[in-house]
This record gives C-alpha cells, structure tokens and sequence, in this order.
C-alpha cells in the first residue's frame, strides 16, 4: 500500500527541481540566444565602415599605401606597424585586426544600453592608441545614440596599433575631424608610453605631434606620479562632464586607466563589475569610476570578448554591418548560478519543513482521544 506521507515530500522536491531546472534553462537561453543589432546598432557599424574608408583616403594622400601594409589585410587603414618609434608595448596581431570589424561599434552600442546610458548622456572615454579601431568604434556607437563622448586619448601604441610616426592617432583625428566625425569632446592628450612623458620618443616625432596637437586645439597632459595623473584626469572627465557621467570605457592597456593592481587582470572584458577596489597609490580610472557608482564598458582581452559575445576572431575578409548577433557563450555568470542554486536549496529546506510540520499535526490529531 502506498505511505502519502513518504511520498508526498517526494514528489514536492520533484516539482521544486523541475521548477529551477526550467529557470535555469529558461534564463540561459535567454542569455545565450542570437539576437540581431537593431537600427541604432546597424547605423554604428555603417558609420565605423565609413570611417574606416575616410582613413584610408586620408593614408593614400600622404602617399603611405595601405596595400604595402602586409599586416593590414582588409585594408581598413587602422592597423600599424610591427615595431616603431612610437611602440610602447608588444601587442597581438590577431586581436588588432578582430577590433577592426566595424560591428564592434554595434556592440558598442549594446554595452552602452545594458550599462543604462541613453541617448543624451555624457559618457567617458579613456583610451591609448594601441587600438585606434575600439577609439573609432566609440565615436561612432556614441554618434548613432546621440551621447556626448569625452575621450582622453595617449598617442603612444602597441604593435600594429596607431604607432606609424608618419600617421599617428593624432593623423586619424584630423582625417576623422575634416570628414565630419566631430560630434565627440577629445578633452587632452597624453604621451604613453613608460610614465607619459614621451620621452622614449624622438624629439622630431614629439616635435610633430606638439604642433599637430596646437593646430588642433589641444593640449598633452603632464607626466607624474600615477595618482597624480588619475585624480588629474578623473577632475578634467568630471568637470567636462557636469558630474553626470553615465559610462566610463576604457580601450587599451593605459597604466592611467588600469592601475597597477593585479585585480585589474580578473576583469572581464565588456561591460564589468570591478569587486576589487585597490588603495589610492595602485587605483586607476577604471577603479575610480567604479567607486562613484558609474558603470564600467573594459576593451581588452579581445580574445575572451570575441568569444563572450560572439565575434569572428580575425575575420578575413570582415564581415558586412550589421552581421552579428551578439549573445554570451556559456551559461549564466557563476554569481547568477550561486543564486539559483541557493534559492532552489532554500525552496527545497522550506517544503520538507512545511511538510515536517503538517505531519506532526496530523500526528497529534490521530493521537487524541476519541480519534
């Protein structure tokens, strides 16, 4: 004969594992499902496209041919040279070309909607020019929204980053700037390099890029210790931005923007928690955002962001705009996993105390007298 009172438990925790079993899956689809770029997100890649073309014209009129770059395969004018003057680090060849996707602006776009900003807000940008491609993509993700970008950029680069001395990123701003793409604030400059002071470099490229800077209205930071130049640019991005900043990006490796705790190597690329906060000495703007509460977009690592959000790894040839679907490979993140399962195991200890407690009544009610 079948004892209810020993099944029913049973088949209670058999609801509960089904119930969190189809949460589970229910959210991991929807996490990992495909999902095409919407118009703001095509107009991005279109624009980042566009600019690609307007960078190349610019190149071939100084007479430096994009065909004799072996390293830039697709012609997209944003990959440099392996080593020059203007190199500060080494760098990854495959992870350069990947960035020049012009669907990296349409992501851009997406992280920017995840981290809340909306069309209006002031958003910030700290960058060096070891990828010129992430610097072009934020301009035109924060054109399609209609933000207003402040950007801090160094000249210095990595290889195959914006390191030709003939054509530096300062050489793309201009060409960008004389073909329209001026909706963004360049706040200042910095040098890169070992402590931005520029002082690896030869004195006829700083030469070049100082009266190139002047003739574009701006002016390269001052060297120093790091905290000093964190808290100088975090006053110059706060100021700029009224106090209302709604995203900070960082692109490239700047130890301003970093920091010098090893922390910083467990963040993951895209949209970011920082759960490490380091002391004032070793923080950089990443860290300092993070403790003012504004959301943090990390452009590095491109191997993992590739694989996180689904991007071809160094397309050849690169995909058409709008060709994406962006989704995270994987399941949920392990903190969402850590919730579900407590929550499921919290569900599970509820109904065997629920149930403990109707069969102790029922026991004390077939125990009275007269029953």
């Amino acid at each position: 004969m079948i004892n209810h009172y020993r099944l029913r438990p049973l088949l209670g925790l058999a609801f509960i594992s089904l119930f969190f079993l189809g949460l589970y899956l229910h959210l991991d689809r929807a996490k990992t499902g495909k999902r095409g770029p919407d118009p703001v997100e095509q107009e991005a890649a279109r624009l980042m496209l566009e600019a690609e073309n307007f960078i190349v014209s610019c190149q071939e009129a100084r007479g430096l041919s994009v065909d004799s770059n072996q390293f830039d395969i697709n012609r997209t004018g944003l990959i440099g040279l392996e080593n020059s003057s203007l190199t500060t680090t080494l760098g990854n060849l495959s992870a350069k070309r990947t960035t020049t996707n012009p669907n990296l602006a349409a992501l851009l776009v997406y992280l920017l909607r995840q981290a809340g900003v909306r069309p209006g807000d002031r958003v910030a940008v700290g960058a060096s020019g070891s990828f010129p491609a992430l610097i072009v993509a934020s301009y035109c993700a924060a054109r399609a929204l209609k933000l207003e970008l402040l950007a801090i950029i160094s000249v210095g680069a990595s290889q195959w980053g914006a390191n030709h001395p003939g054509f530096s990123w300062l050489d793309m701003e201009d060409c960008l700037r004389r073909h329209g793409f001026n909706q963004h604030r360049l706040l200042a400059l910095a040098w890169g390099g070992e402590d931005d002071s520029g002082r690896e470099y030869p004195e006829e490229i700083r030469s070049r890029l100082s009266a190139l800077a002047f003739r574009l209205g701006l002016e390269f930071l001052p060297s120093g210790r790091l905290e000093d130049r964190v808290r100088g640019r975090l006053r110059l991005l706060e100021k700029a931005g009224g106090g209302q900043l709604k995203a900070f990006v960082n692109i490239g490796g700047s130890a301003v923007n970093l920091g010098q705790d090893s922390s910083i190597l467990e963040l993951r690329p895209g949209l970011t928690r920082v759960r490490k906060i380091p002391p004032a000495s070793r923080r950089g703007l990443i860290q300092e955002m993070a403790l003012k509460g504004i959301p943090v977009i990390h452009l590095l690592n491109i191997r993992r962001l590739a694989e996180i959000y689904r991007l071809p790894w160094d397309p050849q040839p690169l995909p058409p705009p709008g060709a994406i679907s962006f989704g995270r490979r994987g399941a949920l993140e392990r903190g969402e996993r850590v919730m579900i399962f407590a929550a499921y195991v919290l569900a599970c200890l509820l109904w065997l105390g629920l149930e403990r407690l109707i069969q102790r009544r029922a026991g004390r009610a077939g125990t009275q007298p007269g029953s």
